[in-house]
């Protein structure tokens, strides 16, 4: 009887144990994973981010940094599209996107109806007389200048919201391109050139040229 008794309780115990555990679902660091998140997160399909520029004229190089680039899902939440290279943030300078284009973020995200994209620009700094050397955008843009050339950019607020909808398809391939207009962003208040009490302030104005 004792036996019985002493194995019916070890198979309760199992058992309680058993149900009592919970189950979560992770999203993959991958860049190219879909995102569980998302519509249909089976399917996957292929997003890249392209960044144009109408440049800011007064400098030789403008360059700004993104911290995030996310899609916001039909019926779904904000999913992040990862930067160019996998890094945690990326640098672009606009005065080479003139006549150029360049990527800003790519991707695999689930296949399904998106509604808005959204972008924060993190820093900015102006160069007025030293160029950029390398690519338009990159992880990180260093370049070598003279002190009173160079000024950074206040930002009161780097995050843009662009409603404009899409969709991605199962096994197909989207590409969004960006405009990022310098001239329009980029103000110089109070007097001077950036020194003596002027400073650059920038509100970005970033607009969709095309989704194809």
């Amino acid at each position: 009887m004792r036996r019985a008794v002493t194995a019916v309780l070890l198979l309760v115990l199992l058992t309680s144990g058993a149900c009592s555990g919970s189950t979560s679902t992770t999203a993959s660091s991958s860049p190219n994973a879909p995102d569980p998140s998302s519509p249909n997160p089976g399917t996957g399909s292929r997003i890249t981010l392209m960044l144009k520029d109408s440049p800011f004229s007064d400098a030789k190089a403008l360059l700004v940094t993104f911290s995030e680039v996310n899609v916001h899902a039909s019926g779904g939440g904000w999913i992040t599209v990862p930067f160019a290279g996998g890094a945690s943030s990326r640098t672009c300078d606009l005065k080479k996107l003139q006549t150029a284009q360049d990527i800003l973020g790519v991707g695999t995200l689930a296949a399904g109806h998106y509604t808005q994209l959204r972008l924060v620009v993190s820093s900015a700094t102006i160069y007025l007389q030293n160029a950029s050397s390398g690519p338009a955008c990159a992880p990180a843009i260093s370049i070598s200048a003279s002190s009173g050339t160079t000024f950074p950019v206040d930002i009161p607020s780097g995050e843009i919201k662009l409603n404009r909808e899409f969709d991605l398809t199962s096994g197909g391939g989207t590409m969004i391109l960006l405009d990022f207009d310098g001239d329009r962003s980029v103000r110089l208040t109070g007097n001077g050139n950036g020194q003596g009490g002027g400073r650059y302030m920038m509100t970005p104005v970033i607009g969709i040229v095309s989704v194809q």
